[in-house]
């Protein structure tokens, strides 16, 4: 019996940045240390470095907002 049949969902598809390649991947293709991710969409992965850059600024205003 699959695990459709049970009722069990399998896992979501997931969407990763490589960093090396510049490409969007689906499910993990390569190397976690060129990966970014992961995303639930294709256009969110494909914006992946302005996501990880709005991140970045808003953990060191916090910072600097706690010293």
């Amino acid at each position: 019996m699959s695990k459709s049949e049970w009722g069990i969902e399998g896992p979501a598809e997931e969407y990763w940045f490589n960093t090396r390649t510049r490409e969007v991947e689906v499910g993990k293709q390569s190397l976690a240390m060129y990966r970014l991710g992961p995303f639930a969409s294709r256009a969110e992965a494909e914006h992946a470095e302005e996501t990880v850059a709005e991140r970045a600024r808003a953990w060191n205003e916090e910072d600097e907002d706690n010293a």
